[in-house]
Parts: structure tokens; sequence; C-alpha cells
């Protein structure tokens, strides 16, 4: 293992693990033992059985999300199980604590059956006041997610929204700094499980309603993108594509391109890679356009290194690391958008919120080619974004 590995195994076995709960209230004598339990509580429980919204002003429920997984697609390792993909949950919950001031609790599941993830959220929705669904595999993320979007309360799936609405904020910003028009981009993305269709989508200006693509009109959009996955260019010729890739099939891939990653990325602006590490070379970016723009977002390691990308012509890149420069991950705007979604009491968490938190985090502060977002750390990230997300809901 690498030092930085190392390291932070260290860190998990001295701690076993990054979260522990601890009591806002504190109870020092009998008088304090009956107001948090009985008999007190017991007229907190009148009030919620008579307003059910009180709950999310005398519960946790107001301040806390569920991150809710069952570890069939973590990071890049792939599917690796819920107890392996634990660490994972642990520190999207440490990051919604020390960013936004959110509560969050992980919940692995051990079912894997679209029915029965949608089934178990239902059943735990009463104890949050959103739910991140985390690290599920595609095509079931995309149909667990449409289902569980009348429950009540936010379901969110940062795997494919969170990533694109970074990737879009990126993309802006690298656009500008290279001298081209984020509409007159071409796109290639190594990837089409949830976070490239979830990217895919967003960089077309659609919305997913009931499993349906539907074209936004006030979105803007860049020119086309190209969707590769692992046998290939996707395109509507291929008999082997589940409904998503299919439905994007038909709106992407303008030239009907067929071939592997490297035909796909001859003469393209834009690649953006969540898919694996180490498929990319610096001779396929040799072939890319002039000043283009990398994106090399698998995790642990990126489809390639930023060394490698630059020696192959590309002006900017980033990868999905906090260890490197540049720096695109999810994590620059999940805290900031379920802060938001919570303030606004919201019961979904719309296009028109993403699009806010989006333009609100390429927005912020002056990108560079070695900085084209703000670092995680800006102090009043979290809160630009989280107002933008409240402002734009509509009830």
């Amino acid at each position: 293992m690498t030092d930085l590995y190392t390291q932070a195994v260290d860190l998990h076995k001295v701690n076993i693990g990054k979260l522990d709960v601890f009591s806002r209230v504190k109870v020092n004598d009998k008088h304090d033992l009956s107001l948090v339990y009985t008999p007190g509580v017991a007229q907190v429980c009148r009030e919620i059985v008579n307003d059910p919204d009180k709950g999310f002003e005398l519960t946790w429920r107001g301040r806390t999300v569920g991150i809710v997984s069952d570890g069939s697609a973590v990071l890049g390792l792939g599917n690796i199980g819920a107890l392996a993909g634990l660490p994972v949950m642990e520190g999207k919950a440490l990051i919604l604590s020390r960013f936004a001031g959110v509560t969050a609790v992980p919940l692995m599941m051990d079912v894997h059956a679209e029915e029965e993830i949608v089934q178990l959220v239902k059943a735990v929705a009463p104890t949050y006041g959103a739910i991140n669904l985390e690290d599920i595999a595609a095509p079931i993320c995309f149909a667990v997610e449409d289902a569980l979007q009348d429950i009540g309360i936010p379901v969110f799936h940062d795997d494919q929204h969170g990533t694109a609405i970074v990737v879009a904020a990126a993309l802006r910003n690298a656009a500008k700094l290279v001298g081209k028009k984020y509409e007159e981009l071409n796109v290639v993305i190594s990837g089409s499980g949830a976070a490239g269709i979830g990217i895919a989508q967003l960089l077309l200006g659609l919305d997913r309603v009931n499993g349906q693509f539907i074209q936004q009109k006030r979105l803007s959009k860049v020119r086309n993108i190209i969707l590769v996955d692992s046998k290939g260019i996707v395109n509507k010729s291929r008999t082997d594509l589940n409904r998503y890739k299919l439905a994007l099939a038909r709106i992407s891939n303008k030239n009907g391109k067929s071939g592997d990653l490297i035909e796909a990325m001859r003469g393209a602006d834009v690649l953006i890679g969540v898919s694996k590490g180490g498929i990319v070379t610096s001779e396929m970016v040799a072939h890319m356009a002039n000043n283009a723009i990398v994106l090399a977002m698998a995790n642990p390691d990126p489809e390639i290194m930023p060394e490698d990308a630059k020696k192959g012509g590309a002006r900017i890149v980033g990868t999905g690391r906090s260890d490197l420069a540049n720096q695109i991950n999810n994590s620059l705007a999940f805290p900031g958008i379920f802060k938001g979604a919570l303030e606004a009491r919201a019961k979904r968490i719309t296009i028109a919120m993403q699009i806010a938190a989006s333009e609100a985090l390429s927005s912020f502060g002056n990108p560079t080619e070695n900085a084209i977002l703000p670092d995680m750390f800006e102090s009043k990230l979290v809160d630009i974004i989280a107002s933008a997300v409240k402002g734009a809901y509509v009830q």
C-alpha cells in the first residue's frame, strides 16, 4: 500500500471508523431525565401525532440525512458489498457534518433488488429529513430513485446528480478558460453507470420523470455527447442497451459513431471519465481537439494521471481525488444541496435546484486552469450553494 493508503487504514483502525453519536442535551439530574424521556417525552409524541410536520421541529428529522447504500457500485471498486462500502458512507456522513452542519447516518442494506430497496427506504423514511442514495449500481439506481420521488422528503442519488452538478460547473469554467463556448463542446463520457448517465442527462439539458427523459428548453446544453460503456460507443443500433442507455442513444451521438473509446475521443473537446482507472493513454488524448479538457474522475485511480494527460496535449485536467489539483468531486456540491433542501423543507430536489447549485458553484471565486472550481474548504461555499438551492425550490 502507498503511504496515503496506510495512513487511512491506521486512522480508521485507531478510531474504529469515523463516526459517533453525541447528545445535544445535557442530562445532569432527574428533572433533565424527565424532559428527555418519560414522562415529558410523551407530550412531544402527542404533538407529532396531532401534527406530523412537527417531527421536523421536535426531532432530529429536520436536520438529518439517511445515506442509503447496498455497496453494489462503490467508487471505482465495484460491487464490494454493504459492509465493505460502510467506510465510504461514513465519509459522506462526516463531510455533511463537517462542511454543512448536517447530521447524517449511514444505512447499509444487504438487499439488492429494486423493490426491496424501495420498500426499505420507505420503511425508514420517518427517521430522516432527506435520503441520499449512494453507490447503488445502474440501472437499478435509476428505477429506485424514480420510485421514491413522492414519499414526502427529498430522495437524491448523489452519484448521478451530485456528480453531474459539479461536472457541469467545471465544464462551464474550463470552457471559458480555453476560449470555447459551453454550448459548442463535443463531449465524450467514459462510463455509463449512474454517474455517466446523470452527467449526460444534465449536459444535454434533460429532466427525468418516471423513467422518461424530457428535454428542458430553458436549460443550456452542450453540442454533442458520446457515451461509452465497457462494450464501446453507445449508439441506437446496439441491441444490448438498458432502457436508460437506449433513451440517451436516441438523443446523443449525433453522427452515429461506433467503435471503442479511442474512436470516440478523436476530435473531442472534452473527456469525462467515470469508469475505470488507467484505461486512457497520452496517445489517446493527443487525438482530441486542441485545448482539450480531461476530467478523469474514476476513484481511487483516475482513467489517466494528470501528468500523462498533459503530455498528450490536454490543457485542463481534473480528477476526483482530493490529493491532486483540480478536484472534480460531488463532495463540492452535496453538502450545500442537502443543507438547502433541509432548510427549505423540500419534498424533492428538482432540476431547477440542481441547476441553481451548479451555477452557484461555477460562479464562486475566480477560476484558473489549475483551480477551475473552488476548494471544499472555502468557508462560504456551502452556504452559497444552500441558499441557491433553497431559493430555487417551489412547493
